[in-house]
């Protein structure tokens, strides 16, 4: 069940809403739990089970790490706990990717299990791994009451697409947490302006690239013109996602962190992944990168630690070489920027943006690659290669028919429109202007992203995969 879609919002969102706060405050978590889990069940009824299970399991090693906290059989409970949502991730995600390596190496023929990836597991299995990290670093006591554990885990808001909650910051709210008329408004509105970047932006842009990829009249410049509209794809389509979720989240009392802040301004890869997918960044520097030792150890370490980092954010992505390439892609290029670059790219404004977007647009050619082949045909027809032409039919007809809402991308990409709403806000009458038209727009919004809605069908979304 997508967000972006009329079961949730006009049936299933309806029965939460009303269960929810006509429930009693205590058996609010409850509520939230059995929704969620119902949630969970409409795409994937078998999972459930895996899910259920994993919460028992999350809840159990929480209890024993703390009786035992000081103690040597803390350590065991850990390393069980950690490695069990390993295993569970590796076996569902990543077994076929294995065996099917194995068998290209040695040239045999091992069937592949074919399971179906369950959706959200490398969500919610790091979310249990970073709970039972943190109880044993003392950080926050176990759960004692599993219903609020289970609440934390499957919270449908963030349970497909995140952002990677991690208990320390919700495990006050969980407990207690405060429903106001202020913080429900604000939560429809970024839920309402997330839906409007997913399927007013992030699906159109999206129907280009199919059409890109399905085209027999390429030309270089239509390679590009695919680069900068994935690349804005993507965007729009995972924080538009993400602000619904912390939309829906605040709706329901809880303050979710924020997992983007317009990426595409960065001046340096750096910066960029300061500001992308902040939730997965943060998760790995915290209990991967500086349990590891960090910077704070010998050069080669150091370096050798970045690729490790920077190969499993690329594999938690997906079971495929693209996806381990783009993260070494851009752990390549930090390491030269720390060692190099970052001094050099201050000098100049303007280069170090164009240097961003160009290893940007890049990357994201071979993230969407379906192998390496491909990612690497692309992108040599992005310079040329092949003997295609410049431009072509297609591409001239598709970068008129699209240049209306690539350039409202580019725009909102940036933080231009909230600059301006402000700068307005604080004029003389401009608080009561954007006070009045503030939810004639939402609404309106709403409105014409229900009519796309009911009347197209192209409305994916590129985290299912993850």
């Amino acid at each position: 069940m997508l967000f972006s879609g009329i079961p949730f919002i006009f049936f299933f969102l309806t029965a939460v809403l009303l269960a929810y706060f006509t429930a009693p405050e205590k058996l609010k978590n409850a509520v939230l739990l059995l929704f969620s889990l119902a949630f969970y069940a409409w795409g994937e009824p078998r999972y459930v089970v895996l899910m259920a299970v994993s919460i028992f399991l999350g809840y159990v090693f929480g209890l024993l790490i703390e009786k035992y906290h000081g103690k040597k059989w803390d350590k065991l409970f850990l390393v069980l706990s950690v490695v069990t949502g390993l295993l569970s991730l590796g076996y569902f995600k990543y077994a076929d990717f294995f065996i099917a390596n194995f068998n290209e190496v040695f040239g045999v023929s091992v069937p592949l299990l074919r399971i179906a990836l369950p959706i959200g597991i490398s969500f919610y299995t790091f979310q249990i791994i970073s709970y039972t990290i943190d109880v044993y670093r003392g950080k926050v006591p176990a759960q004692r009451n599993i219903i609020s554990l289970g609440a934390y885990v499957a919270l449908f808001p963030q349970l497909i697409a995140g952002p990677i909650v991690r208990y320390s910051d919700i495990a006050i709210q969980l407990a207690e947490r405060k429903h106001t008329t202020e913080k429900i408004a604000q939560g429809i509105r970024r839920f309402v302006l997330g839906l409007a970047k997913k399927v007013l932006i992030a699906n159109v842009l999206g129907e280009l690239c199919d059409v890109f990829q399905s085209s027999g009249d390429k030309a270089v410049l239509f390679y590009w013109l695919y680069a900068l509209t994935f690349t804005l794809h993507i965007y729009f389509d995972f924080s538009g996602y993400s602000d619904m979720a912390i939309g829906l989240a605040k709706i329901f009392g809880f303050d979710l962190l924020e997992n983007f802040n317009y990426p595409y301004i960065s001046r340096s890869i750096t910066e960029f992944w300061r500001r992308w997918h902040m939730s997965l960044g943060t998760w790995f520097r915290d209990y991967v990168y500086i349990p590891m030792g960090g910077n704070r150890v010998t050069k080669p370490r150091w370096l050798f630690n970045i690729l490790v980092v920077w190969m499993l954010t690329g594999f938690w992505h997906g079971a495929a070489w693209n996806f381990v390439v783009w993260g070494l892609w851009f752990a390549v290029l930090l390491v030269i920027e720390k060692l190099w670059l970052l001094k050099p790219l201050e000098k100049s404004r303007v280069l170090c943006h164009i240097y961003v977007l160009f290893f940007v647009l890049i990357s994201f050619v071979i993230f969407n690659a379906d192998s390496m082949r491909e990612a690497f045909s692309y992108i040599g027809a992005m310079f040329g290669a092949g003997d295609i032409p410049l431009v072509s039919a297609e591409f001239s007809y598709y970068l008129r028919s699209y240049a209306v809402i690539i350039v409202i991308g580019i725009i909102g990409a940036t933080p231009l429109p909230k600059l301006t709403v402000n700068a307005v806000s604080k004029t003389k009458h401009g608080g009561t202007v954007m006070a009045f038209c503030e939810p004639v727009v939402l609404v309106l919004l709403f409105i014409l992203c229900t009519a796309y809605l009911v009347d197209g069908s192209f409305n994916p979304f590129l985290y299912f995969r993850f």
